[in-house]
């Protein structure tokens, strides 16, 4: 059976490899295997921190700025996914040139032409995936730009009102919403980049995706701008509250 699809049972556990890879990080960066929190998880928090700020600010030009930054951001990313699967295609058009090169170089990662193409139309669907991702972010990140025009400013009772904090916690959970569907497509251009050792061969596969969920992980919970964010927390006793818990920073949309 695997003959039919011209890949060997080698390619099939290294592709099963790098989905469980994926998986695990994905579970990991949004707090559901570990108690540590990661980066993510803490600028889950920030964005709500923001979010309450901003309600204390009667001139929100400095909201809209950073707002239009991050949707400008995902649409970047949004057209480079869309570009390189453009490319995809074009390499599946030239498969008989590439798998020449690759001989050349004495790689056996596309033994044949319809292997090739497999591979690259799996790469074409995580850039789909990607490119899914980056839009809805983009229209949730403009989403969010709405809620936050619709937050009256809170000064005096205001300020104590449930329909204020309401408000507020509306703008905060739409903008880690967009910012958990953003972390999904980078990640997924990430481990793209993993994919590609596939080309080279099964053992190249299951060595390139080991070795970018290492250092993706290690960006996670174990990097200098996870640190840079958890410094207060850091110097308190009692990390049971804050910006380090994870049932804290955990938004309710996951």
């Amino acid at each position: 059976m695997l003959d039919s699809y011209h890949l060997s049972a080698a390619d099939f556990g290294a592709l099963a490899f790098f989905l469980l890879a994926w998986g695990l990080h994905t579970l990991a960066s949004d707090g559901w295997l570990f108690h540590r929190p990661s980066l993510t998880m803490a600028m889950n928090r920030q964005r709500e921190i923001w979010m309450q700020r901003m309600a204390e600010r009667e001139i929100r030009i400095v909201d809209t700025a950073i707002m239009s930054g991050l949707q400008q951001g995902t649409a970047f990313f949004a057209s480079s996914s869309l570009i390189a699967i453009g490319g995809c295609f074009a390499l599946i058009g030239a498969s008989d040139q590439v798998i020449g090169v690759l001989s050349d170089l004495h790689l056996q990662g596309a033994a044949t032409r319809t292997a090739f193409q497999l591979k690259v139309v799996g790469l074409v669907i995580i850039l789909a995936f990607a490119f899914f991702k980056f839009g809805w972010s983009y229209r949730l990140f403009n989403y969010c730009s709405i809620l936050i025009g619709a937050v009256p400013v809170a000064h005096g009772e205001m300020a104590r009102n449930p329909q204020t904090r309401n408000a507020v916690m509306r703008a905060a959970k739409m903008n880690q919403l967009a910012g958990k569907h953003f972390n999904s497509g980078l990640r997924a251009i990430f481990f793209s980049i993993g994919y590609l050792g596939w080309f080279v061969g099964p053992v190249a596969f299951i060595l390139s995706s080991a070795l970018l969920a290492v250092v993706l992980m290690r960006r996670q919970f174990f990097s200098n701008a996870r640190e840079a964010v958890l410094t207060e927390m850091n110097e308190q006793n009692d990390q049971s509250t804050g910006p380090g818990s994870g049932e804290s920073i955990r938004p309710d949309s996951q």
